[in-house]
């Protein structure tokens, strides 16, 4: 009785944190100042709350810098740097003309 009782607690106390709160998206910007060689990119310092906010910001710094011709930028979701690999890794990375 109180091993069914221990297994029920576990069970409800892990499937409880499948079902969390929404997490936070934060945006981050790259862009790659020539999109013929995109292993040079510069990292945006900040992050931003939507894809759309990171698009337009992006769009703006390429116009700023007189590069629409030859520049072109990617938005990751929730990038941390992986000091092993020595790069950004993103849970998704979608370029200028994806959704």
């Amino acid at each position: 009785m109180i091993k069914n009782l221990l297994i029920t607690c576990c069970t409800v106390f892990l499937l409880s944190g499948c079902f969390g709160g929404e997490k936070e998206e934060k945006w981050t910007a790259f862009i790659y100042p020539n999109k013929e060689d995109t292993k040079k990119n510069v990292k945006s310092p900040m992050t931003f709350a939507t894809l759309q906010e990171c698009k337009e910001v992006s769009i703006l710094e390429i116009k700023k810098q007189n590069l629409e011709d030859i520049a072109t930028f990617k938005c990751g979701l929730n990038c941390k740097y992986h000091d092993g690999m020595k790069l950004e890794i993103c849970e998704k990375m979608l370029s200028s003309v994806e959704e």
